[in-house]
């Protein structure tokens, strides 16, 4: 049985460049602007999926996106301090709801 090289086999650590990519965005006032996540960690990611189809099943239909090639996102966020691309995440969890006050209750004697 032979050895594999370490030239022939791709290290798995090392991310492979994702391709185009249906990436989320919102309006903002100078045109769109690519959503930011975070993980289930907390640590803010870029996200991008690799068809419609797979965007629209995670995060409902009606989501406005752009095509972007993953070296495009990738120095999109840099800026931002976000090097973490996340592709087809599977789930998102929704968006909290807002706090409401409970009614008083009786005071117990």
């Amino acid at each position: 049985m032979t050895e594999p090289r370490h030239g022939d086999d791709p290290d798995p650590l090392e991310p492979a460049p994702a391709g185009p990519l249906y990436v989320p965005v919102r309006p903002g006032p100078g045109g769109h602007t690519a959503r930011l996540f975070r993980t289930p960690l907390g640590a803010r990611t870029a996200v991008g999926f690799t068809s419609a189809h797979r965007l629209t099943a995670t995060l409902g239909p009606g989501r406005p996106w752009i095509r972007l090639a993953e070296p495009a996102l990738r120095a999109l966020t840099a800026p931002l301090g976000v090097t973490r691309l996340t592709v087809d995440p599977q789930f998102t969890a929704a968006a909290p709801a807002p706090v409401t006050t409970a009614a008083p209750t009786a005071a117990l004697v």
